[in-house]
């Protein structure tokens, strides 16, 4: 399973407000091939973000998510009921964040992945550093490695090249 933080990670992490008190976030469009991807080789994909927003909302609907938690800043609770409502062990999640508020979930995953842009102390403990920063192909970036040593990046291109 492939779960994610959203700001920082999906997004640059700006937050841009209008006038008329809408919230503004930029997604990489190239990340989100990834996740079709993602979905098209069999793995589950989830959000944990501490904010609440429509856009994500709106975003992980049209991403077809498996799961999405918003509003929690303490994310350890819904990632232990992500692990019951699917089945799945640690070694089976791949986690990506930027803060520290991702660090005690990164403790657990079996591929802990710190975006680029991510503090310091977040790559300190993640098994894998993005090139990409987030927002910017970072999730695409950790998806294509995912593929690709399970052997099924290659076959998933096929089609675009017929």
């Amino acid at each position: 399973m492939l779960l994610m933080d959203v700001d920082g990670v999906l997004t640059n992490g700006k937050v841009i407000f209008t006038n008329s008190g809408d919230e503004i976030k930029e997604f990489d469009i190239q990340d989100g091939m990834g996740i079709t991807l993602a979905k098209k080789a069999g793995l589950f994909t989830g959000i944990i973000t501490g904010r609440e927003s429509k856009i994500i909302a709106r975003r992980a609907e049209e991403l077809n998510y498996d799961v999405i938690f918003q509003g929690t800043p303490e994310k350890s609770a819904p990632y232990k009921e992500i692990k019951k409502q699917f089945g799945l062990s640690d070694e089976h999640i791949c986690y990506i964040g930027d803060d520290l508020p991702d660090i005690p979930i990164l403790r657990r995953a079996g591929f802990a992945v710190a975006v680029a842009n991510a503090r310091d102390e977040l790559k300190s403990v993640a098994h894998y550093v993005t090139e990409k920063k987030g927002g910017n192909g970072a999730i695409r970036e950790v998806i294509e490695l995912i593929l690709k040593s399970q052997g099924k990046y290659e076959s998933l291109l096929k089609k675009y090249f017929e």
